[in-house]
C-alpha cells in the first residue's frame, strides 16, 4: 500500500478538484483522467473506501458480484452481474471485485469492498492526497472556488464533491442526546445478554438487529411508518431480503418485536434498573407503550457533510440534506459545482412509477460519475468527443443490444438512456449514455432514447422515447420473460416505433 500513501498534489490552483475517495471519488477522477482533464483528488480518510472502511458493521453487503455469470467476466456485459467493482479506462482492470471473494457468498463483506476499492486505486494508479480535509469554501472575485483544507488553500474553477452521505443524523425527540447512533454501534460482543431499542426500521436498524440476533436478549425495533419490503417495492428502497430475519423472530415470539410507533422521549432509567427507558406511542391507536434498555441505537439516517456550502448558495432539500441538482449533477444553483457518489442521489431523475434511481448505491453511481466526467470535459473544458455514425439498418440491432445487455441501462433504469441523435443532413450519431430527465425536458434535434424501466408488477420492459420536432413520445415494448430482447418479436416492435424517425410507415407499438 506504499503507493497509496504517497502525497500528491500540493496546495495551489487546479481547474478541477474532486473531494472524496470513495466510490463515487474515484470513479469520477478515473473517467476524468481517461478524458484527460486535468484534476486534483483531496480526502480526508487515510486510505480509499470511504464509508466502505466503516459500514455496514455486522452484515454482507446488499449488492452482489457473481463469480459466474451468463457472460464471460471482465466483459462490458458482465458489469451487468457485478454490483460492486468500479469501472476502469481499460479492459486489464475489469472485474476486480471477485477476484478478491473468498467465494462464501457473492455478496461481499465490507472487509472484501475495501480491499476492491483500495485494489482498483492501485491497479489503476489512481493519485490522491489522502489526510487532507476539506474545512471550508469561499470564492475569489473572478468567480473561482478557493477550498480550505488542513493542508492549505486550493483553487478550481470547477468542483466535484463526492463526500457521501454519511454525517449521523438524529430527530430532535426528547432525550434522543441519550441514544448511540449507528455510526457509534460497539463491537457486537458488547451487546451479549443486553436489552437493545433501535430506532429506526430502514435497512441500518434492520442489519443491526440481524447481526445482534445471536447475542441480545431482546430486540425492539420502532418507528412511526411501517417497514417496507424491497422485495414489495420493487426497488432497493425498503429492507433487502437478506436483513429480514428479524420479521420471523418476531413473528415466532423470538425475542424480536416490531412496532410502528412515534418515539415520544428517552429517559434515564431509574437507580438499579434499566439505565435507559423509551417512552413511545403506537401509531394505530396513540397508546402510550414504555421499554426499558440497556442500549438505545439511533438508526435514523445520515446527511450529506456539506460544510458551509449552502452559505454559498448551493441548496439543498429533504432530511438528508442532498444538494439540489440538474439531470449532469451540477448545483441547480451554484454553477461550477458537481456531485458524484451517492451524494448524485439529489438529482432525482423521473421516477418513473415512484421507483427512484439506484444513484445511492455503488452499480448506479459509478455510471453517472463517467457521464459526469464526460459532460464536464466537453461543457467545461471544451473537448469534442467522437460521435460515431450509425447506419439506419444497424440502428435497431444495437438499441435490442443495449437493452438486453447494456449495463448501465440495467442498473440505472428510467434514469439512464442510450441516446442516437438523427439528423436529416448530418445521419444518425451515437451519443452515448446520457440522463434521461435531461432528454425529456430538453428540446432539440430528433433524437432516440433507449431505456429500461419497471413498475408495480415487477416486470423489466424496454421503453423508446422519440423526440421529434421538440415533442417526446414514449413507446413501451412487452416485457421478455428472460429478458431478452433480440428477438424476433420485439425487433419487430422497435422497427415499428422507429419508422417514424428512421424512414417507413409507423405502427403503433404495444403498451404506448
Amino acid at each position: 500500500m506504499a503507493e497509496l500513501t504517497e502525497r500528491p498534489f500540493p496546495p495551489g490552483d487546479y481547474p478541477l478538484i474532486v473531494v472524496g475517495s470513495g466510490p463515487g471519488g474515484l470513479q469520477v477522477s478515473s473517467a476524468l483522467r481517461g478524458f484527460g482533464v486535468e484534476h486534483a483528488v483531496l480526502s480526508a480518510d487515510g486510505q480509499p473506501g470511504g464509508m466502505f472502511r466503516r459500514w455496514p458493521f455486522f452484515q454482507r453487503l446488499l449488492s452482489w458480484t457473481k463469480p459466474y455469470a451468463p457472460v464471460a467476466r471482465g466483459t462490458r456485459a458482465y458489469e451487468r452481474y457485478d454490483w460492486n467493482s468500479l469501472i476502469p479506462e481499460t479492459d486489464e482492470h475489469r472485474a476486480v471485485m471477485v477476484g478478491l471473494m473468498d467465494g462464501t457468498s457473492y455478496f461481499p463483506s465490507r472487509p472484501e469492498m475495501q480491499a476492491g476499492l483500495e485494489a482498483f486505486t492501485s491497479r489503476t494508479n489512481l493519485q490522491v492526497r489522502f489526510g487532507c480535509r476539506w474545512t471550508g469554501t469561499r470564492r475569489h472575485d473572478d468567480g473561482r472556488f478557493v477550498l480550505e483544507t488542513t493542508d492549505g488553500e486550493y483553487t478550481a474553477g470547477t468542483l466535484v464533491i463526492a463526500v457521501g452521505v454519511g454525517e449521523p443524523w438524529r430527530p430532535t425527540s426528547p432525550g434522543m442526546e441519550l441514544a448511540a447512533h449507528y455510526a457509534d454501534t460497539r463491537p457486537v460482543e458488547a451487546y451479549a445478554d443486553k436489552r437493545i431499542f433501535i430506532i429506526g426500521k430502514q435497512n441500518s436498524g434492520f442489519e443491526l438487529a440481524s447481526g445482534m440476533l445471536p447475542w441480545a436478549k431482546r430486540i425492539v425495533i420502532a418507528s412511526p411508518s411501517p417497514a417496507k419490503l424491497s422485495v414489495n417495492t420493487h426497488s432497493l428502497v425498503g429492507i433487502r431480503a437478506r436483513y429480514v430475519q428479524p420479521y420471523e423472530d418476531h413473528v415466532l415470539g423470538g425475542g424480536v418485536a416490531i412496532l410502528d410507533a412515534a418515539i415520544e422521549r428517552i429517559e434515564r432509567g431509574e437507580a438499579g434498573g434499566a439505565p435507559f427507558r423509551v417512552i413511545t406511542r403506537r401509531s394505530t391507536d396513540s397508546v402510550e407503550m414504555a421499554f426499558d434498555a440497556d442500549d438505545v441505537i439511533a438508526a435514523t439516517g445520515f446527511v450529506a457533510p456539506l460544510l458551509d456550502l449552502p452559505a454559498l448558495g448551493v441548496a439543498t432539500f429533504g432530511q438528508s440534506r442532498l444538494p439540489a441538482q440538474t439531470p449532469f449533477w451540477e448545483s441547480a444553483t451554484v454553477p461550477g459545482i458537481f456531485f458524484a457518489g451517492t451524494i448524485g442521489q439529489g438529482s432525482v431523475g423521473l421516477k418513473k412509477h415512484g421507483i427512484p434511481s439506484n444513484s445511492g448505491a455503488v452499480q448506479g453511481a459509478r455510471y453517472n460519475a463517467r457521464v459526469l466526467a464526460r459532460h464536464i470535459a466537453t461543457n467545461r473544458f471544451g473537448q469534442v468527443f467522437e460521435r460515431p455514425a450509425i447506419a439506419p439498418e444497424h440502428v435497431v440491432d444495437l438499441l435490442l443490444d443495449e437493452l438486453t445487455g447494456g449495463p448501465e441501462l440495467w442498473h440505472q433504469r428510467a434514469y439512464l438512456a442510450r441516446v442516437l441523435s438523427v439528423d436529416p443532413a448530418d445521419g444518425i450519431h451515437d451519443e452515448g449514455i446520457l440522463p434521461l430527465a435531461w432528454f425529456v425536458d430538453t428540446g432539440g434535434a430528433d433524437a432516440i432514447a433507449a431505456t429500461l424501466e419497471t413498475d408495480g408488477t415487477g416486470a423489466v420492459y424496454p421503453v423508446i422515447y422519440l423526440r421529434r420536432e421538440g415533442a417526446v413520445t414514449e413507446h413501451a415494448i412487452e416485457a421478455h420473460p428472460l429478458l431478452d430482447y433480440r428477438t424476433e418479436a420485439a425487433r419487430q416492435d422497435l422497427a415499428s416505433i422507429l419508422a417514424p424517425v428512421l424512414g417507413g410507415t409507423p405502427v403503433s407499438s404495444r403498451g404506448n
